[in-house]
């Protein structure tokens, strides 16, 4: 039976996600596990300020550690929204680039056990159609994938 010790939990901040961290702190809070929140910035808006947008090397660390900024406040929000984060460790990180990518070498780099997503997100077209992202996760992934919608 798994008994999962560290779990990963990507989110891009929708409804689904938080239906995807509520699983896990659940999981969490029975096993004694810890939370790995994790948001990936996608690679296409970092390389849209990089790329000519801002041209100001100045006015492009300003607006990256804006976005920074308002990312690590929207994780602590997520965060706030289930009481039992109080009772179970949470970690959070943000990277940069292609989110499958980054969620599986999160998930390798920290030892995670088991890997919480929604099976769909923000951009999801259709109810019955898994994400690209989860579907790649889940392909690519080592250990247990657990999809919620």
């Amino acid at each position: 039976m798994l008994k999962p010790t560290k779990i990963l939990v990507p989110t891009d901040f929708s409804e689904y996600s938080d239906k995807a961290l509520e699983q896990a702190l659940d999981i969490a809070k029975q096993y004694k596990a810890k939370v790995f929140l994790l948001h990936v910035v996608r690679e296409e808006v970092s390389h849209r300020i990089d790329i000519g947008v801002i041209t100001d090397e100045g006015l492009w660390q300003e607006v990256t550690d804006r976005e920074l900024a308002e990312s690590k406040a929207r994780l602590q929000n997520q965060i706030d929204k289930f009481p039992q984060a109080k009772e179970v460790e949470v970690v959070t990180a943000i990277r940069h680039g292609i989110p499958y990518e980054k969620i599986l070498e999160e998930a390798e780099e920290q030892g995670i056990d088991l890997i919480a997503i929604a099976s769909l997100g923000r951009t999801g077209i259709a109810k019955y159609l898994i994400g690209s992202v989860a579907r790649n996760v889940l392909k690519g992934s080592k250990c247990p994938v657990l999809l919620t919608k």
